[in-house]
């Protein structure tokens, strides 16, 4: 058995309204869906974090095409050099494209020998992977969004929790006046009660004086993490010693978040990392040093189910995943797209990742990225001409 072939296709996941956040505004994202079929047939699937994914891959052919697909580990070396993930040559569109092609050759795998890939990464721990659902102001689309005001964040999240049964919310806390966002805070814990778990994300948007000054009501609030409340991890740092909040970032430096003492989570994605097994050494290390780990949002329901696997498959990680699930109106896959309910997702049945490509979604998934372009998550509403410089404030 060889590989056969390897198809690698753009698409665009749009969200039902474009969002807010620190840098602008937000109304879709781009990934890239990875195929690899066999000379017997058999098909894998998986996801790469970009549409420039797919000009990648389609250069991995030469070195892939003709090779055993059980060989994950000798085809990473033919295509992927050793890329430490904080060094700085470190080739992440590379690392991420390569992880597509590996979430697909386990997915592979899976169907070969019948077994869902959390149980080939070593087993399968937990079948209900908790997930938050998402708030944050947005710009209103085709009858969806509109969230202009706190009351009507806080009504968006009262119906999750009425529809959905949604105890675990996260949401974008990044705007330039700071007392709305002390404002907005104090009304979503008085709607939602002591229990409900609420996660923050300034995006990066807060000064230290800034970020500071709003540490002490957003730990009143009982604000379970805030997620890169300042522009760099040295500013992580030094509100570190200001406030008992947990903090979270993308940035993938374990040993700075160790010597720093902050963030005291790491959160990112399977495919960012070069695939599962690249994403399983790295939560282990985390396990080893005491640091948080959960995945990030903005995939279709391929990314979804390869945290799934991921979360399945390793104990360490337990808290709730991000979460824009409810927001995204299109999927490529037959059974989704996902949702929570009651704040957990079950791992798919079956082998693999458990999950059916659905030709027609991914078809026009791929036809809106062309139609629609680029989504631009940098577009400022208010400024359309200018970029917005971190911190806000």
């Amino acid at each position: 058995m060889k590989i056969k072939s390897i198809r690698a296709t753009p698409v665009l996941i749009p969200l039902e309204a474009p969002y807010l956040w620190s840098y602008g505004a937000l109304d879709g994202f781009t990934k890239c869906v990875v195929e690899v079929e066999t000379s017997d047939g058999v098909v894998g699937i998986g996801e790469a974090p970009s549409h420039t994914s797919a000009r990648i891959i389609d250069a991995f052919k030469d070195r892939l095409i003709g090779m055993d697909p059980l060989d994950i580990a000798g085809l990473e070396r033919r295509v992927l050099p050793s890329m430490p993930g904080a060094h700085s040559v470190t080739d992440y569109a590379t690392r991420g494209a390569w992880g597509g092609v590996e979430i697909a050759l386990w997915d592979l795998r899976g169907k070969l020998w019948g077994q869902p890939v959390a149980n080939l990464l070593g087993g399968i721990h937990r079948r209900h992977i908790p997930f938050t659902d998402y708030f944050s102001y947005r710009l209103p689309q085709d009858g969806k969004g509109g969230e202009a005001t706190i009351q009507d964040v806080v009504d968006y999240c009262l119906s999750l929790r009425e529809t959905h049964g949604t105890t675990f919310f996260e949401g974008k806390v990044s705007d330039p006046d700071l007392g709305a966002n002390i404002r907005l805070v104090q009304a979503l814990r008085l709607a939602l009660g002591p229990d409900a778990m609420i996660r923050i994300d300034s995006n990066q948007a807060f000064s230290v004086p800034s970020a500071t000054s709003l540490a002490p009501a957003f730990e009143e609030a009982g604000v379970r993490n805030w997620e890169d409340p300042t522009p760099d991890w040295t500013g992580m740092k030094r509100l570190r010693a200001r406030t008992t909040i947990p903090f979270s970032g993308h940035n993938t430096d374990l040993a700075k978040a160790v010597a720093y003492g902050a963030p005291d989570a790491i959160v990112s994605d399977v495919a960012g990392f070069g695939g599962f097994a690249a994403a399983m050494r790295f939560v282990s290390a985390c396990q080893g040093a005491g640091v948080d780990f959960w995945c990030y949002s903005g995939g279709s329901g391929l990314e979804t189910a390869a945290y799934l696997h991921l979360c399945a498959a390793h104990p360490h990680i337990h808290e709730p995943n991000q979460s824009l699930l409810r927001q995204q109106p299109f999927d490529v896959i037959t059974e989704g797209p996902f949702a929570p309910r009651g704040n957990t997702i079950s791992l798919p049945d079956g082998p693999g990742l458990g999950v059916t490509l659905d030709a027609a979604r991914l078809a026009y998934c791929a036809r809106l990225l062309v139609d629609r372009g680029l989504p631009n998550k940098y577009h400022d509403p208010a400024n359309p001409g200018a970029m917005r410089r971190m911190p806000l404030v």
